[in-house]
């Protein structure tokens, strides 16, 4: 099971990023994209994905994967976990995957050149 202790410490580590607590949850983002945020209760996260993928990630993992709750939020090209089914790498990879829809191409370049 990933913590939120271990997603803050790689969402600070990644280049621009910028943490906020807005309304009792995180947020991460890169400039006014927000592109990772926790539950209040710390126990899911949102995060940045490709509107035209996310529904075949949830459909594949269901257990999971989910698309936010409030229909609204559908607009935004955004999907959630829930921490207890994420294991690091998997955690890892997905947080890495939304900040580089934010940044630059050749910040991200930079920022992989050296992992």
């Amino acid at each position: 099971m990933v913590t939120f202790p271990q997603i803050r410490e790689l969402a600070l580590s990644l280049p621009r990023t910028e943490e906020h607590l807005i309304r009792g949850r995180w947020k991460y983002r890169i400039k006014q994209i927000v592109y990772l945020a926790m539950s209040e209760d710390e126990t899911e996260m949102g995060f940045g994905f490709p509107r035209e993928e996310r529904a075949a990630l949830v459909e594949a993992e269901p257990e999971k994967f989910f698309l936010p709750r409030r229909a609204s939020d559908l607009r935004f090209q955004w999907v959630c976990a829930r921490l207890a089914a994420l294991d690091e790498e998997e955690m890892t990879e997905l947080v890495i995957d939304a900040w580089r829809m934010c940044v630059p191409k050749g910040v991200a370049a930079a920022y992989l050149a050296t992992r």
